[in-house]
């Protein structure tokens, strides 16, 4: 039950692929019911680090205080009180030796306490939370507790997720100013060979201009005699009819 409520929550909170069932930190046949993947070494190709959560329940502890506390039973209570913690001691001591292996997983791991009344009595031993993190580097987490946890890190992952997108978007600017730059070139080029022709055009208007003004004072011919004179075919000659037939028969041009 305990290990159903740990995979809820997780699901609830962090992506398929942020967590993992069953792993072993030892690379080994001990396996941890659930861990979270930290972003890091496994983007780069490197193996990934691990944080285990491990869900424990010591039922038949837990209910035997909560009969001691129902009868009033004072004796009863702290010895069941102190066989709870004893219970938890052990179980920090297994999720320690167990699934805490560094650099393979973090260097310290959550114990899973599925009920908040449960988690409320760890509480409630004098310094038994704090002898467990420091003795077993094992945090103690209660549902409430650990969806705060699992929140805590889904805010890490989005922030390192869009610190990454933005490095990669300053990459892709940088590449656009340089192709730009490359681009500014060709268009330079282009300038300069539009200027090129746009003179040459110009010289040729002007000395267009310049033999018009010679030509004023030239008689014109006629435009048979003009023919004629220079050699040219008249207007509907058939030896220019027959090279338009020609090219329009070959798909080719006939005159050039």
């Amino acid at each position: 039950w305990g290990e159903y409520q740990l995979g809820a929550i997780l699901s609830e909170i962090l992506t398929p692929d942020q967590y993992a069932q069953n792993v072993s930190p030892k690379n080994n046949s001990d396996r941890v019911e659930y861990a979270v993947r930290l972003p890091g070494r496994a983007e780069d190709g490197g193996d990934p680090v691990w944080l285990p959560i491990d869900a424990k329940f010591p039922k038949e502890d837990y209910e035997r205080l909560l009969d001691a506390v129902q009868a009033a039973d004072m004796d009863g209570v702290k010895k069941c009180g102190d066989a709870l913690a004893r219970a938890v001691r052990t179980s920090a001591k297994d999720i320690h030796d167990k699934y805490i292996n560094p650099p393979l997983s973090t260097d310290f791991g959550i114990m899973f306490l599925p009920s908040e009344g449960l988690y409320s009595e760890i509480l409630r031993q004098p310094g038994l939370v704090g002898e467990i993190q420091n003795s077993y580097r094992v945090i103690v987490a209660g549902p409430t507790t650990l969806s705060s946890i699992l929140s805590s890190l889904r805010v890490g992952f989005q922030t390192l997720a869009i610190e990454k997108r933005s490095h990669e978007v300053w990459k892709v600017l940088a590449a656009v100013k340089t192709e730009f730059e490359t681009f500014g070139g060709v268009l330079e080029k282009v300038h300069k060979q539009l200027s090129t022709a746009t003179r040459t055009i110009e010289e040729s208007a002007t000395r267009t201009r310049q033999m018009q003004r010679k030509l004023t004072s030239v008689e014109s011919l006629p435009a048979a005699e003009a023919a004629a004179l220079l050699s040219l075919p008249e207007k509907g000659d058939a030896t220019i009819d027959d090279d338009f037939e020609a090219a329009d028969g070959n798909g080719e041009g006939g005159l050039i």
